[in-house]
């Protein structure tokens, strides 16, 4: 059992110390980095043309269409109705092409803007992104005077559109 421990604390070491497991450097009561990034279509969103107006939801997710990322992704669409009522804005971030996310709309009906950040340069603004190339699941809460609110570490992806649908509802 004992040696089991130590196995298990050096597979852990491992893997954090190999720089595949990023951890946000942005912390909540900090200025969220203001970027400009194009939709699957070239709709070009910037964040700080939404504050003073509503909450933002910044979700960074790994690859499109991969089982995690669609579960994700389906969440906030079964709930966007939700959102638009109250007038919270969701972007799902990744570094995927916007061919990527136009056939990833396509294929699961997606009803809310899915940016790219091909050049990765948001990504790493934001310290999410991974030694292999893409994001880390991460998801910041932005409130109307555009300060990070919560950053949430998707763990439970079936809760996800939910809990941060609550944590936006609060900064109304």
């Amino acid at each position: 059992m004992k040696n089991m421990k130590v196995v298990l604390s050096v597979v852990l070491f491992l893997f954090v110390s190999s720089g595949l497991f990023a951890q946000s450097e942005l912390k909540v009561g900090t200025k969220a980095p203001d970027f400009t990034l194009q939709d699957a279509a070239g709709h070009s969103y910037t964040l700080s043309s939404f504050e003073g107006k509503s909450p933002v939801i910044v979700y960074f997710y790994p690859k499109a269409g991969t089982f995690g990322c669609t579960k994700e992704a389906c969440g906030i669409r079964d709930d966007w109705n939700k959102f638009k009522k109250n007038g919270i804005k969701v972007f799902g971030v990744s570094v995927d092409g916007k061919k990527d996310l136009r056939t990833f709309i396509k294929n699961y009906h997606l009803n809310f803007p899915l940016l790219s950040d091909s050049d990765k340069v948001v990504s790493q603004k934001y310290g999410v992104l991974l030694n292999n190339g893409m994001d880390n699941r991460v998801t910041y809460v932005i409130d109307k005077k555009g300060y990070i609110a919560n950053v949430i570490e998707v763990k439970n992806i079936e809760k996800h559109a939910s809990q941060v649908f609550q944590l936006a509802l609060k900064l109304k």
